[in-house]
């Protein structure tokens, strides 16, 4: 046995990405297994043995097999009535009940089901639902697509998850509580989350929740972004330092108790996959695990296993239990951070100074991830190269011992718990509130947009060089350059465009569209889409909200590399228009609003007025006879022509024009406003190219006259998928079929792209 440790040592890092290589290419295209080529090449180059190359090569194209049959089981039709069982990943959100399934077989599948009455809500939530059987009533869904190309993709999520489908449940019949050697620690973790809440308090729960068992879903969203902004996010994922921390306070505990130091290995041993399930079971939570586990087997047998192998091996066994774990983003950002440390330990050491070395550790984590990160959420926190350094520490030595300690002491007859909390909730409450007071300047985040797969691998590129030259020793200049050059151009590419760019991004039953001019000179935003919401009993309530503008439209500008706009326009006061504009402003720069004249006096404009208290940013009313001109491209205000706000008839209408190019934009404009624009602007809308539809196509508008004089080129509908108002209305969309005009909806076929050049228009739909 010692003779293969030895034959392998330092090796499995390769038989690692041979494995990835495999299940990538098994989801995504069976041309990614020419990678294992590069693979086999550095081998040679490393002067590793030869049959070590041929064993890569073997198990690349054997993993590729294996798992090519795990995928085809994703796309086997889900056969209904049928008795699913519960796993532990489900949440209930209102009247939601959301999560994770299997099917007799073991297979996932990811289902919904809308609670019929307060007293099933409090039946489902007075349990842990985990193991138990229903026999289910429903339908297979298809999978949504995405709202443009940086949103939400369900296909990538049920990959990740290793699901095979989405299951709309219409109803279910309790049929039995399934007994396995995992339910008493989902029944234990249960048991946990709940005594947390009764004897914690509130303010304090969500973080107990986080940091104990895993359980995020209960953190303040706010406080998650404040989080997010700052980039020690991580901090409330369970992972190698509470497991460090929780496995050494276990081991000692055994150790005082009299327990000889074999005895309480393995008891280490058994404990440890306990607590990752208690935990949740995150990637980073067995990563760490396994690894722990897989060093003291280690020394139980008196064999030395290098951590990089330790690390290699768990990940070979993570993949092949999970493949699609491969798309999670806390299974990449776990083991690629960890990596980093790993192979730059030898750096790290250099520098004997606690600060320095904290900064380090900080430095070669971030900036191995970084490329990742810019690809999963378009922006990383500048201020996290230093936030770290103190935060990490602090949650890592205290804030999670304490947390640790008031846990084990809320179990005690005793009342010392309330006396520390007394002490500590007032502390932390303070901390949170720096927390808040350093995330809010905008500029901490970069945010150059999301890097192609070309851009991916030349940012990542650049990131190894800078190591391998760190590793050198090279001047501090030259490293720099290597790695920041990259990082520059990659920001600024964007600027290099020509092309009038207009995106109608799908944000469902509303209207918000994005405008770049050539060279990014400006960008202007129309709307921001909306939900109209409605009082309702508070059992149904939402804990979380569905906003349109922080999860659809923001992670476009993002995702554009947009941060900065530069004329807001909010065409009238309509939720559907105007309500996720707030958090359009929380999250980008935005010089200058205009809105229809006295339109800010109506109530849906009280969160976005409430928001832009804070700012510098100008707000103007426009009407009729407003123009600018950027360059080749003017703008010009068509309506309205009074100061009385009436509405959708006072929605404001731009004309955009490129040389012999002409869009117009309408808002919700009805019948009259368009017979006006008819007869005052007959000889400016006559003949355009690009034609976004008054009210969502509604009856009321785009009528006869309208369409015949406009003659658009090309017509956009901006409307919700099976829309309650049935908008494009058929009467309308009739119109521009007898002319054979082509038109599109959002709600069907997706954000569409519309570029401009040279008077030419060439279209992307999202859902192409």
């Amino acid at each position: 046995m010692l003779y293969l440790v030895n034959l392998f040592k330092h090796n499995w890092i390769f038989y690692a990405l041979s494995v990835f290589i495999g299940a990538l290419a098994a989801f995504e295209s069976v041309r990614l297994l020419l990678l294992l080529g590069l693979i086999m090449a550095f081998s040679l180059y490393k002067k590793i043995w030869k049959i070590h190359v041929l064993f890569i090569a073997l198990l690349g194209i054997l993993a590729y097999s294996y798992f090519s049959l795990e995928v085809k089981k994703l796309h086997i039709p889900i056969t209904l009535p049928a008795v699913f069982t519960w796993t532990d990943e489900y949440k209930i959100n209102g009247t939601m009940l959301r999560g994770f399934m299997k099917d007799n077989a073991g297979e996932k599948l990811y289902v919904t089901y809308e609670l019929k009455s307060e007293e099933e809500k409090r039946l489902f939530e007075a349990q842990q639902l985990a193991g138990t059987q229903y026999y289910v009533f429903g339908e297979q869904l298809p999978i949504s697509v995405p709202a443009h190309r940086y949103g939400f993709s369900m296909e990538y999520y049920l990959n990740s998850k290793n699901a095979r489908g989405v299951v709309e449940i219409n109803s279910l019949q309790f049929v039995a509580k399934k007994k396995t050697i995992l339910q008493p620690l989902y029944n234990q973790r249960f048991t946990i989350k709940e005594h947390i809440e009764r004897t914690f308090p509130p303010s304090l729960v969500a973080e107990a929740q986080a940091l104990l068992i895993g359980l995020q879903e209960n953190v303040d969203e706010e406080l998650t972004r404040a989080y997010q902004k700052l980039g020690i996010t991580h901090l409330f994922a369970i992972s190698g330092l509470h497991v460090a921390l929780v496995s050494w306070l276990f081991f000692q505990l055994l150790l005082r108790m009299g327990v000889r130091r074999e005895v309480a290995t393995i008891l280490l041993l058994i404990a440890l996959p306990m607590y990752a399930i208690i935990a949740g079971g995150a990637p980073s939570i067995w990563r760490a695990v396994s690894v722990v586990e897989l060093i003291l087997l280690a020394q139980y047998f008196r064999i030395k296993i290098p951590m990089d192998d330790a690390l290699s091996m768990s990940f070979i066994c993570f993949v092949l239990i999970e493949p699609g774990a491969i798309f999670q983003v806390g299974f990449q950002l776990s083991y690629l951070a960890t990596y980093s440390l790993v192979y730059s330990s030898h750096i790290l050491t250099r520098y004997s100074n606690w600060l320095v070395q904290s900064f380090f550790i900080t430095f070669v984590c971030q900036i191995l991830v970084y490329p990742l990160l810019l690809f999963h959420f378009f922006e990383i926190s500048i201020s996290s190269f230093i936030t770290n350094i103190f935060f990490v520490p602090l949650f890592s030595f205290i804030i999670l011992p304490i947390n640790l300690l008031l846990l084990f002491l809320s179990y005690l007859p005793l009342s010392l718990n309330t006396l520390i909390f007394h002490i500590y909730e007032p502390v932390r409450n303070f901390l949170t509130d720096f927390i808040f007071l350093l995330q809010e300047p905008i500029y901490q985040m970069w945010n150059p947009g999301k890097p192609s797969i070309y851009w991916l691998v030349i940012l990542y590129v650049s990131v190894l060089a800078a190591f391998y030259l760190m590793d050198c020793t090279v001047k501090w200049k030259v490293v720099s350059l290597v790695l920041f050059l990259p990082a520059v151009v990659f920001h600024f590419h964007t600027y290099a465009h020509a092309d009038l760019k207009i995106a109608f991004v799908n944000v469902g039953q509303g209207d918000c569209v994005v405008i770049e001019l050539p060279y990014r000179k400006q960008v202007i935003v129309i709307d921001a889409g909306g939900i109209l919401r409605f009082e309702q009993e508070k059992w149904k309530q939402r804990q979380s909200l569905y906003e349109v503008g922080r999860q659809v439209v923001v992670p476009y500008l993002k995702g554009r590399g947009i941060q900065t706009i530069d004329t807001f326009i909010l065409s009238h006061a309509d939720a559907d228009h105007v309500e996720g504009a707030e958090e359009v402003l929380r999250e980008v720069r935005v010089k200058e609003v205009h809105v229809t004249p006295n339109s800010l006096t109506k109530p849906v404009m009280n969160d976005f007025l409430e928001e832009l208290g804070g700012l510098k940013t100008k707000v103007k009313e426009r009407m009729a006879g407003h123009h600018w001109q950027v360059g080749e491209v003017s703008f010009h205000y068509l309506w309205p022509q009074d100061t009385i706000y009436d509405g959708n008839n006072d929605s404001l209408v731009l004309l955009i024009q490129q040389q012999s190019f002409k869009a117009l934009f309408t808002g919700d404009l009805e019948k009259e406003g368009e017979q006006q624009l008819v007869k005052q602007y007959s000889h400016v809308i006559g003949n355009i190219d690009l034609l976004k539809a008054g009210h969502h196509g509604s009856k009321t508008s785009s009528i006869e006259a309208f369409v015949e004089l406009t003659s658009p080129k090309y017509v956009v509908f901006m409307a919700g998928e099976n829309n309650r108002y049935n908008h494009p209305h058929v009467d309308v969309t009739n119109r521009f079929e007898q002319r054979k005009i082509p038109y599109v909806t959002t709600g069907y076929d997706g954000t569409i792209e519309v570029f401009v050049k040279g008077g030419k228009m060439v279209i992307e739909k999202s859902t192409d």
